[in-house]
């Protein structure tokens, strides 16, 4: 039997999370920038730790992310057993779907674990390469 499953792979990729609320954007044509210093998420397979920084960037277009259900959503993590690089994803096509941007960009750094640092980047709309 492999270490790693198919089951392992798709843990918390339809984990039930708390709801992304948005307020009415009123002045289109800038950026936001949010920083969560403190990301944490379970491996799947070891049901350790993995912490790191997330970092969404976005262009908002009729709404704004509410930061507060952010907040929430993205603690809801804490619990899920998830890999990073699908923690990332996830938290993307949530935060896309939700907010509808003009573009958004999350990237994940992860802290070291056996020595290798881990970053994850995924982008709305989806870019070729």
């Amino acid at each position: 039997m492999p270490e790693y499953t198919e089951r392992h792979a798709r843990a918390g990729v339809q984990a039930k999370l708390p709801s992304l609320e948005c307020w009415p954007n009123q002045t289109p044509g800038y950026e936001v920038a949010i920083e969560v210093p403190e990301f944490t998420s379970v491996c799947p397979r070891t049901g350790l730790p993995d912490f790191g920084i997330l970092r969404i960037r976005y262009g908002p277009k009729k709404w704004c992310v509410e930061l507060k259900s952010l907040k929430f959503y993205i603690n809801g993590y804490r619990s899920i057993g998830i890999f990073q690089e699908n923690a990332v994803n996830r938290i993307l096509k949530d935060f896309a779907a939700a907010v509808k941007p003009e573009w958004a960009v999350v990237t994940g750094e992860f802290n070291s674990r056996g020595g290798i640092k881990t970053t994850v980047e995924a982008k709305y709309p989806k870019t070729k390469g």
